[in-house]
């Protein structure tokens, strides 16, 4: 059974940062694709970045593009989230997100995609 833990949220002024982390366990993630979404209240879940394990190959949404940076840690089975020059509609709780197979550019958005998902952590940036 996969599991896949958050860590790392918190409330934090515009202009900062936060590195959010996905502690994943109960396969091994090899030819995953692991992403980060998003949801804000009142909206729905949205895409955030994504990596597939295997190539390293990264996504991210335009709305992150230049601010935030996905990366593995293949020895600790960690996915992590490194947000910098956060703002304040960046709020919203963070999922780690897998899925058992690679994902194109294509899919990695869609969060019907993803297999697995963790509890949440939530980001606050205040203005």
């Amino acid at each position: 059974q996969v599991q896949l833990v958050e860590s790392g949220g918190g409330l934090v002024q515009a202009g900062g940062s936060l590195r959010l982390s996905c502690s994943a366990s109960g396969r091994t993630f090899s030819n995953y694709a692991m992403g980060w979404f998003r949801q804000a209240p009142g909206k729905e879940r949205e895409f955030v970045a994504a990596l597939n394990w295997n190539d390293g190959n990264t996504y991210y949404a335009i709305s992150v593009k230049g601010r935030f940076t996905i990366s593995r840690d293949s020895a600790k089975n960690t996915v992590s989230l490194q947000m910098n020059s956060l703002k304040p509609e960046d709020t919203g709780v963070y999922y780690c997100a897998a899925d058992p197979t690679e994902l194109s550019s294509l899919w990695v958005p869609d969060p019907n995609e993803y297999d697995y998902w963790g509890q949440g952590t939530q980001v606050t940036v205040s203005s």
